[in-house]
């Protein structure tokens, strides 16, 4: 079995860490999160399942580190991706695209079904990792609104909204009948028209 050389036990750490979630990605696009074992991740990443165990003791505080793992991804490539002069609606597009793009990279079933994958506790604190995405598309909504260029009665709702039409995208996107390119013009049509409506 490697080994991972590093100059300290820090360092060793974070490498075997980085080799772990490394592993839950790779697993994730070609099995789903949902059918992915530890025994699958120890192999994939290369260790034995006492190793992995040390670092993440079940498969919720697995899928924990790996959800705040996209979540720091997203945040980040979010905020390269747009200048500080984009509009609304050039944000609003940026944010269904990569929520798009991370469906296929990453794929796992809807709320219900992480939920009963998880449990409950578990799934609250997942849904705390994902909250600052979801204050990004909060934030969207306010400035549309505040600017005038979004219709918007209640942000909460019409951020749900948003997101189970996103999420209405996952198994086409995930069978291949549909790219992120087509599901992004379809979700973000069909959005935008929404709010821009002034009935």
């Amino acid at each position: 079995m490697p080994r991972i050389s590093a100059a300290t036990i820090g360092e060793h750490r974070a490498q075997t860490q980085d080799r772990i979630l490394q592993a839950v990605s790779r697993l994730s696009r070609v099995q789903g999160i949902d059918a992915i074992s530890m025994t699958d991740v120890a192999h994939e990443a290369g260790i034995t399942r006492t190793v992995l165990y040390n670092y993440y003791p079940d498969k919720a505080a697995l899928l924990l580190a790996f959800t705040e793992r996209v979540t720091h991804y997203f945040i980040e490539a979010y905020t390269s991706e747009l200048p500080p002069s984009a509009t609304p609606a050039e944000r609003l597009r940026a944010f269904v695209r990569l929520q798009l793009a991370g469906l296929l990279a990453h794929p796992h079933p809807g709320a219900a079904g992480l939920s009963a994958t998880l449990g409950p506790d578990a799934y609250q604190q997942l849904a705390d990792h994902v909250a600052p995405m979801q204050r990004i598309l909060v934030d969207i909504l306010d400035s549309g609104a505040g600017s005038g260029d979004f219709q918007v009665q209640d942000v909460a709702a019409t951020a749900r909204m948003i997101l189970a039409v996103i999420g209405a995208e996952r198994e086409p996107l995930i069978s291949g009948r549909v790219s992120v390119e087509a599901a992004e013009e379809i979700v973000s049509g069909f959005v935008l028209r929404a709010l821009s409506s002034t009935s």
